[in-house]
């Protein structure tokens, strides 16, 4: 039976720890998952590699041009992260799924972090948000560290809008120079229902971009040097 993507499902779902994964991008079939181990980073603590400080530290100058735009072009980043290339053979994103999160985007609850070059999309991730949780969905990158950046970005803005969880939903080699850790789905949903009822908002535009950075590497510093 072919599942219907609403939002109101994809909602109920998500609140309860489960969420949609296509066998291939040419398979109409969704299936829902729902781990016993959940991949998470710290939105207060994520682990940001020394290079990748240096880089984001650098935007807006000549030698790193990439300009970070919040949900300007959500489909197009969905649609990037769908693309199948020569790292990325197979992919779980089938036209189904996009057209469910971009009726999630249009209500407010899925959201993208772009990274530009040029005028060009050039990397980004989208995932969807309810209340103090953000579920990351997919990332990618068309340049040099371009995903990288946009998830120091999402982080940075997740940390300063209030958010308590980013569920990576699974761990992988990729996202284990950030910290990735996983906790039992029982641990999981003890933090998420209580997150789930926490106000925040996501696509707020009261301070720049990179002063938002500099503010989150900022308080990581002195995180660490108290400690």
């Amino acid at each position: 039976m072919q599942i219907i993507l609403t939002p109101e499902i994809l909602l109920a779902a998500y609140s309860q720890g489960l969420f949609p994964m296509a066998e291939s991008a040419n398979n109409p079939y969704v299936h829902w998952f729902c781990p016993e181990m959940r991949g998470q980073l710290s939105v207060a603590d994520m682990h940001i590699p020394r290079s990748l400080k240096k880089s984001v530290r650098q935007m807006k100058i000549k030698s790193n041009p990439y300009d970070i735009r919040i949900n300007t072009d959500f489909k197009s980043v969905i649609k990037a992260c769908a693309e199948q290339t020569n790292s990325r053979t197979e992919t779980w994103i089938n036209p189904p799924i996009i057209d469910a999160y971009c009726k999630l985007h249009e209500l407010g609850h899925a959201h993208s972090v772009e990274c530009w070059q040029n005028d060009g999309l050039v990397g980004g991730l989208y995932g969807m948000a309810i209340g103090g949780a953000f579920f990351g969905e997919s990332m990618f990158s068309r340049r040099t560290n371009a995903s990288k950046v946009a998830l120091v970005h999402l982080v940075a803005r997740l940390y300063h809008a209030g958010y308590e969880i980013l569920d990576t939903q699974f761990t992988n080699e990729h996202l284990e120079q950030f910290g990735v850790y996983e906790i039992s789905y029982q641990d999981y949903m003890k933090q998420l229902e209580p997150a789930l009822l926490k106000p925040c908002i996501f696509d707020f535009k009261d301070i720049s971009e990179r002063d938002l950075v500099l503010k989150y590497l900022s308080q990581q510093s002195y995180s660490s040097n108290k400690s």
